[in-house]
């Protein structure tokens, strides 16, 4: 079924790479796809959908369908959105993301995580990718998606294409697609499947796989399976941790990566960072807490480096520590600096970093 509904292509650019042995062409495209009368659409029927106009990006033809009531194999409760291939005997290396986008920031939602598959025109399995998104979510006030009736489905996608350059091996060697692994593993924590742990944390409540977490974190897997655990446990309350944090850290034990933070800027980022790196300090996740203080390290002003000076002392976090004492040592508005309230705050809690700090400034610089 056609949409009557308003659709672009906002850019197509080419890259081109070459290595000593093949040639990596990448072409990438922007497709936007706003469906009109939502509230008209949400009762169409399970497996009936909206497509939009085919577009194309690489030299291959793409389109969207959108299903209001989700398909016949999507979980209870749920509408779709389906990227699918339309070039015929075709095979496709493809980075994207596909997502609702937010109406007060034009940018796809955080939630919808980006995805590599290789797309082929041999089956329908391999030529579509499907997203699953509760319709609680998307109508649930105050709406973030949803203005004036519309809904904006927004695909970034880009196309690999290689051609190797052979000089005597032949044709010897077949490709291997790249690890999908993530993006099945993000699907597990979005879909909920099988999950045997749930987590109440500020209210809210946060379900999940016992043996990912064990195996992702000393400290979940002495609480879900050491001499100390409950029996028949389904259910933990974390204290002293806001929501949105929390879905943070479940986004990095499923995927190994940090969740777009775009929806987030200036203080309000850094501050999410400040709380996954006490949240990583938690719960002994050490390449979240160096990804953490390496984010922390390079946003650095006047403003911040007090309190981010205080919270790496309080988390062991000796790289940040020297960094943060680095620039107040080499700072010219050392008087900004103090006049900050996260200096009193410095001063009052870790007076002994502060002397550290004003020693490091006070030495003579060696030309």
């Amino acid at each position: 079924m056609e949409s009557a509904s308003k659709e672009m292509a906002l850019r197509c650019t080419t890259e081109k790479v070459t290595a000593s042995r093949c040639s990596t062409h990448k072409e990438e495209g922007t497709h936007i796809f706003e469906i009109a009368g939502y509230s008209l659409k949400k009762d169409m029927g399970v497996g009936k959908f909206v497509r939009s106009v085919t577009f194309t990006v690489g030299g291959y033809d793409w389109s969207i369908r959108f299903y209001p009531e989700g398909t016949t194999e999507s979980p209870e409760g749920c509408m779709g959105i389906c990227l699918e291939l339309m070039s015929s005997n075709a095979e496709v290396r493809t980075f994207f993301r596909l997502g609702l986008v937010k109406h007060e920031t034009g940018l796809i939602g955080s939630m919808f995580t980006p995805n590599n598959k290789v797309f082929s025109s041999k089956t329908r399995n391999s030529r579509e990718y499907h997203l699953f998104i509760l319709r609680s979510s998307l109508e649930a006030k105050p709406l973030k998606y949803l203005r004036d009736d519309f809904l904006v489905i927004k695909c970034n996608i880009t196309v690999i294409k290689e051609s190797e350059v052979y000089e005597t091996m032949g044709h010897s060697e077949i490709e291997v697609p790249p690890s999908d692994i993530m993006e099945h593993l993000a699907k597990l924590l979005d879909t909920k499947e099988e999950a045997d742990v749930t987590f109440s944390v500020g209210g809210e409540t946060f379900q999940a796989h016992k043996i990912l977490l064990a195996m992702r974190s000393p400290v979940f897997k002495a609480e879900l399976f050491g001499p100390m655990k409950e029996k028949r446990m389904r259910c933990l309350t974390i204290k002293d941790m806001q929501p949105a944090v929390f879905k943070a850290l479940l986004h990095f034990i499923y995927t190994d990566s940090l969740p777009d933070l775009d929806d987030l800027e200036g203080d309000d980022k850094c501050e999410m960072i400040r709380h996954l790196l006490v949240a990583a300090d938690k719960y002994a996740m050490d390449r979240l807490k160096i990804m953490c203080q390496n984010i922390l390290g390079k946003s650095l002003d006047v403003e911040n480096v007090a309190t981010t000076l205080a919270l790496a002392d309080q988390h062991n976090c000796d790289k940040l520590k020297d960094i943060c004492i680095e620039f107040i040592a080499s700072s010219d508005k050392m008087d900004d600096v103090v006049a900050t309230k996260g200096y009193a705050n410095l001063k009052r809690s870790c007076p002994s970093v502060l002397i550290d700090a004003l020693e490091k400034r006070s030495r003579p610089r060696i030309a």
